[in-house]
């Protein structure tokens, strides 16, 4: 399903997600620098963005794909990102999670990750 920005967006989280991008963790400064500039595939990425009641870490509005990083916030609210990422999923995206660890320890497999998602999602095209 193509993204559509008036469908997705929602203009109430814009402060909280302008709050957010300042205050990065280590990991989301690492894949947002291997992210950003169309680096990966040639596919553009924006970070922190609202859609509809959350705010994803990155996200390509070409292909609705999410990247989210699972960092020590996220260890009591399990049910919580289950229930995010069941409402994003219903709204055509697809979601890739990734541990903060791994995006420090091992940046290479995340990309390798989040590339072989992209590649999957293009064939689907």
């Amino acid at each position: 399903m193509p993204y559509s920005p008036k469908f997705y967006y929602n203009s109430t989280l814009r402060d909280r997600s302008r709050e957010l991008r300042q205050k990065r963790t280590l990991g989301e400064v690492l894949l947002w620098k291997a992210l950003q500039k169309k680096q990966l595939l040639g596919l553009r990425f924006v970070r922190q963005r609202p859609i509809g009641p959350c705010i994803v870490d990155f996200f390509c509005p070409t292909l609705s794909l999410i990247v989210e990083i699972d960092g020590v916030s996220h260890v009591y609210k399990e049910n919580y990102d289950q229930r995010r990422q069941l409402f994003l999923e219903s709204r055509g995206l697809t979601v890739v999670r990734v541990q903060e660890l791994d995006v420090r320890k091992n940046i290479e497999g995340v990309l390798e990750l989040s590339k072989g998602t992209a590649r999957q999602l293009e064939e689907q095209g």
